[in-house]
């Protein structure tokens, strides 16, 4: 099992991949409505509080696991785990991490064709003086036309994969270096633009004076799971990353820079949705349908309404493909340590995940009805169980082995942190971010 060869080519490369696998629907679908659901400013400081004590330690751990192994999460955890006189069985983690990605991806490609099919119906004007029967009746038809979500589930998977097949430096790099400064510039324009509406002052109220009376077990554990979910851990696509990585960047530091941008794109969205959700006076505790009825609604009522809420949609674009092709990369990096080469194991992997997201295009339709676990169709399940229980499973075992099974100056070497700082994440990795993914979890399967 010899040594990824891959690198890559700046410590600035590695921090825009790393960003770009986290920041996608977490970060600009799924944080403004649970932060609507959960109480507003109360959510955000407990969600930042956890970013900080589960979601940041666990990431860089499963960074250093990469950066220590120099291949593929499973060929990586397998000689580590020897190095240590442990089981070789722990390259099962890495697989298990590869199908966490492979479910997550197949649902992810279907909604995020979503956003593709509201970014033209935005740009055509479908929605000016559109009332929400109008506009919920639009997002109905399409999640009940087969041949639309398909059309839209294939595109994006193409997107995605295209740039996988180029490799790390001739794709997934250079994507990177100019998606990500386009996202930020985006959702800077958006915030700005909010700052003009009525909305803004009572956003910027509720979501940083926060109501510490609306929390609650309940919000804690939604907080604590959002966490979690934002910074894409757990599913070992951060350390086959972590394989790519530059000798002598400082891990924590990069980390941290990721979790302040991964932070920074919730907060930026959360402005400006909410800055144009008060200033219509809606609820903004809206639900999931926030994003695809409610928001149409709020910008076809505004002055180039079409045009802003065009800009919102390509921003969501542009976050769920780089998040898609960042989180697609393992998997493609997992059969070349089997000896495939690149563009076989794209293929396979594009294949595999469109196979499977047809499930999930059909579960709105031909297939609603459907049932498999719990009363949940298919679509339901794969958006669930991945998240809500995979994800945490996986970074709970990277902890316990990142913590407890990894040679110490093996990890040491790989933190670089000094002794200071190596016994400072050990310790809160230990006995403060583990527990926590245990709850995480536990609450996922309750």
């Amino acid at each position: 099992m010899n040594e990824t060869l891959e690198r890559w080519s700046s410590r600035r490369a590695f921090i825009l991949a790393v960003t770009g696998a986290a920041v996608g629907l977490g970060n600009i679908w799924r944080f403004p409505y649970m932060t609507g659901e959960n109480g507003g400013g109360a959510f955000l400081l407990l969600y930042i509080a956890f970013v900080l004590l589960l979601g940041l330690p666990v990431m860089m751990a499963e960074i250093m696991i990469g950066r220590a192994g120099r291949r593929s999460p499973s060929q990586s955890l397998a000689v580590l785990a020897r190095q240590a006189g442990s089981s070789e069985q722990w390259r099962w983690l890495g697989l298990f991490g590869a199908l966490t990605v492979f479910c997550i991806l197949s649902f992810y490609s279907v909604v995020s064709g979503w956003s593709i099919e509201y970014l033209i119906a935005a740009v055509n004007g479908q929605f000016v003086d559109q009332g929400p029967a109008e506009v919920g009746a639009f997002f109905d038809g399409f999640l009940a036309d087969p041949l639309r979500m398909t059309f839209n589930h294939t595109l994006f998977l193409l997107m995605t994969m295209s740039v996988v097949a180029a490799g790390v430096s001739n794709g997934l790099e250079k994507l990177n270096n100019l998606m990500m400064p386009l996202l930020y510039l985006l959702l800077v324009v958006l915030a700005i633009y909010a700052a003009t509406t009525d909305g803004f002052a009572p956003a910027l109220r509720w979501l940083f004076a926060p109501d510490l009376a609306a929390i609650s077990v309940g919000v804690v554990l939604n907080a604590m799971g959002h966490a979690f979910f934002t910074l894409a851990v757990g599913a070992c696509a951060l350390m086959a990353y972590g394989a790519y990585m530059p000798d002598h960047q400082s891990l924590p530091r990069a980390a941290g820079a990721v979790a302040v941008l991964d932070v920074l794109v919730a907060l930026l969205a959360g402005i400006a949705i909410f800055s144009v959700v008060f200033a219509h006076g809606i609820d903004p505790a809206e639900g999931p349908g926030l994003m695809f009825v409610t928001l149409p609604i709020v910008f076809a009522e505004l002055p180039w309404g079409s045009l802003w809420l065009g800009l919102f949609f390509l921003l969501l674009l542009l976050a769920t493909w780089t998040s898609s092709i960042n989180l697609a990369e393992p998997m493609v990096a997992g059969l070349q340590g089997l000896g495939l080469r690149r563009s076989r194991a794209t293929a396979l992997v594009a294949v595999g995940i469109w196979l499977v997201g047809i499930l999930s295009v059909l579960s709105f339709s031909h297939l609603e009805d459907v049932h498999i676990v719990a009363g949940m169709n298919f679509f339901e399940l794969v958006s669930s169980v991945p998240s809500e229980i995979f994800l945490p499973l996986g970074g709970l075992l990277i902890a316990v082995f990142a913590a407890w099974v990894m040679p110490r100056e093996t990890a040491l070497r790989a933190l670089d942190a000094g002794p200071v700082g190596f016994r400072l994440w050990q310790g809160v990795v230990r006995w403060v971010s583990i527990p926590l993914t245990a709850l995480v979890l536990m609450s996922g399967l309750i």
